[in-house]
């Protein structure tokens, strides 16, 4: 099974960008669909989270608008957050992974925005980057409801640079150029790492979800 790591930073198209991969039959791992998992009644996170955030649970999941006023009131609960949920979607991650390859998936894509930040860029086949430029990466992310030029700005601060993950991506997926331009590379993408012989350029991979010769 070959994993494809992808992620963006906001409003560069990523979610668009991995509906196109589904579309090619990849397996798609949500990093957010599983921390929402996480919050919610009957969650891993509930309890170490209400734990370390008093008042931030209420009826068995975790509140986020609560737990966002209680991250903002203190300049380390980011690391405390984190701390607690990235071992928890660690591992959830790890299990989905096997039942995929156990289930004969041939492609599964992980997307996760904090890709690089979380060292998660090591436990991939290779990383698929989903940029656009600046301008219109603005215009997209000012248009949102409720969004402020502060709050985009505080969101990038949390985020590895575009020009860097581009360095460090092995493919890149412009969404600057249309929607057919991207659909265009993702297919070549799929048809590039699915290809016989293709050689992975990262090979630091758990022993749970090596690709299978």
């Amino acid at each position: 099974m070959i994993l494809l790591g992808l992620t963006g930073s906001i409003g560069m198209g990523k979610s668009t960008t991995t509906a196109m991969f589904a579309d090619r039959g990849a397996l798609i791992w949500n990093a957010d669909e599983a921390v929402h998992r996480l919050y919610a009644r009957g969650g891993a996170a509930v309890e170490p989270v209400g734990a370390a955030f008093p008042g931030v649970v209420v009826d068995g999941a975790v509140d986020r608008t609560r737990l966002a006023e209680a991250l903002g009131r203190d300049d380390q609960a980011f690391r405390r957050l984190e701390a607690i949920v990235h071992p928890l979607v660690a591992q959830g991650r790890a299990d989905d992974l096997v039942a995929a390859r156990d289930a004969g998936v041939k492609l599964a894509v992980l997307d996760i925005p904090l890709l690089f930040e979380t060292g998660g860029d090591a436990a991939v086949d290779a990383v698929v980057v989903v940029s656009a430029p600046a301008e219109v990466q603005a215009e997209r992310v000012l248009a949102r409801p409720g969004m402020t030029r502060e709050r985009f700005e505080a969101i990038l601060a949390r985020q590895t640079p575009d020009a860097e993950k581009r360095a460090r991506a092995d493919f890149v997926v412009d969404t600057g150029q249309g929607l057919e331009a991207a659909r265009r590379q993702v297919d070549e993408i799929v048809g590039t790492v699915l290809s016989e012989g293709w050689t992975p350029p990262r090979r630091t991979l758990p022993e749970t979800t090596k690709r299978r010769h």
